[in-house]
């Protein structure tokens, strides 16, 4: 029992949303694999619903890895999709404080079993965590979960906000051609253009709720002890060195799916937090299909798009003549479900599997995956790189058009489709992708990138160095001395 409470007690808390839960996780399992107990924390609409999507089991974590919740303040009818999130970041801050104040207080006071809390490990945008921090005396990190040139691209809010770049002047300016203005003052992204920044600065109103919020996020952030991305230092070394100027105290420690291999924790394998029931069906479909022969499209857990954007992405596919793999959300049209027209499915029947959610590390593992259609969330580009898989690019909101410039302009590993998306493109790309020379130098890059990601994140590695550095400095901060740590 005294050992038991000796040691760090890490209360994780990542944005109610799925590609913020899973790096999180995984930052959790890692500090779990050094010695940390764990209370990792969800909201409440959240905690019910993976207990919903991965049944009663999910409740169970270890005695040194739990689950809590918290309160989004959110009202039950909310449906806490992209178009809530401004709501959801004012609640949180206010509800999501007292709510975080009393877990704390709660288990600060719990059985002996449970160590006092000693650190905070939130997300990046949740600035709230810090005035728990402060008011418990306990130190804070924070994981942003974009790419490092998204962090970048959110650190450059306020020089273009002084510039006259934000607020737009009028709605034209999203289709007039204005978001074209080449950048050319930051010199560490050479070549962007207004288009390829995170999409919030993309607003007539001065008062923006998300953008605002994202300049108070990445200025708060500086409070806290030390700042954790999901990235390796080859991969974005330029970007890196810049957002050390504002967060000298960096820790790049990704790919995290890859650095988990190094540190395994075998007793959390089967320890998830997805919001939809996965469908493992398709990785036995995926098996009687040839190797490099599939193109896996995932738009995310988040993007909304019309039955039109649809009806060509599905069209695309079909006259590509590729097998496909497509994972569809019942909430990805916007307005309701869509359902593909008889044809399109008789004329893809045999070639065709349509999911609505799939456990996706696995999927791009798989040998028959050629290709990968997708929004360009950081976790797909990355997870894509650590499997060798190219990119076809279809970012839609925040840091994925960030993403997408650097993963088409700068790491040579995607081709981008148009936000007018028509099928002809589609089907062009495709076959470029699958088949191409074009392709076949985007695949042959994206290749080299996963070779620098494994050396990145084994024994010597960057990644790896950097996660036993983060490591030895919570145990200075916590002030708790656990030698068997490291």
């Amino acid at each position: 029992m005294e050992s038991t409470m000796k040691k760090p007690h890490a209360i994780c808390i990542p944005v109610p949303a799925q590609g913020h839960i899973n790096p999180m996780l995984k930052l959790a399992k890692l500090l779990h694999s050094k010695g940390f107990h764990i209370t990792f924390v969800h909201t409440e609409v959240n905690y019910n619903r993976i207990v919903k999507s991965r049944g009663q089991d999910s409740r169970k974590g270890l005695d040194d890895f739990r689950f809590e919740t918290i309160s989004d303040g959110l009202p039950s009818t909310n449906q806490r999709g992209i178009l809530d999130l401004p709501a959801l970041c004012t609640a949180m801050s206010v509800d999501g404080l007292c709510s975080l104040h009393d877990l704390i207080t709660k288990l600060n006071n719990s059985s002996s079993d449970v160590p006092p809390v000693s650190c905070i490990v939130s997300d990046g945008v949740l600035g709230f965590t810090l005035k728990a921090a402060q008011e418990f005396g306990i130190p804070e990190v924070m994981l942003f979960t974009p790419s490092g040139c998204g962090v970048l691209g959110y650190l450059h809010y306020e020089d273009l906000k002084e510039r006259g770049y934000f607020p737009l002047k009028d709605e034209d300016c999203l289709s007039n051609g204005y978001l074209d203005t080449a950048i050319d003052w930051i010199p560490e992204m050479k070549g962007i253009q207004l288009k390829d920044l995170p999409t919030f600065l993309r607003s007539t109103d001065e008062n923006d709720i998300m953008f605002n919020y994202s300049i108070e996020s990445v200025n708060d952030a500086v409070k806290a002890r030390a700042i954790v991305l999901n990235t390796f230092d080859d991969l974005e070394e330029e970007v890196l060195e810049a957002i050390k100027i504002k967060y000298p105290n960096l820790y790049t420690i990704g790919p995290l799916s890859l650095l988990n291999q190094q540190f395994p924790e075998t007793k959390l394998e089967t320890v998830e937090s997805n919001l939809w029931k996965e469908d493992n069906d398709c990785l036995s479909w995926l098996d009687k299909r040839e190797p490099n022969s599939v193109v896996y499209v995932n738009f995310g857990s988040l993007i909304i798009m019309t039955s039109d954007q649809l009806s060509e992405f599905a069209w695309g596919l079909a006259n590509s003549m590729y097998s496909f793999l497509w994972i569809i959300r019942s909430n990805l049209v916007d307005g309701g479900v869509e359902i593909l027209s008889k044809e399109f499915m008789e004329e893809t029947k045999e070639r065709g599997f349509l999911s609505d959610w799939c456990p996706q590390e696995r999927i791009l593992s798989h040998p028959s995956i050629g290709g990968f259609l997708t929004h360009c969330g950081w976790n797909s580009t990355l997870e894509s790189i650590c499997e060798g898989v190219p990119l076809i690019c279809w970012p839609f909101f925040a840091d994925q058009q960030t993403n997408c410039f650097y993963s088409c302009n700068k790491w040579g590993i995607g081709m981008e489709i148009d936000t007018d998306v028509k099928r002809d493109k589609v089907e062009g790309l495709m076959r470029e992708l699958m088949e191409g020379e074009k392709g076949m130098e985007i695949r042959e890059k994206v290749m080299e990138w996963k070779k620098r990601a494994q050396a990145a994140t084994k024994s010597g590695g960057s990644s790896y160095t950097n996660f036993v550095s983060l490591v030895r400095k919570l145990k200075e901060l916590t002030d708790i001395d656990f030698d068997n740590v490291i």
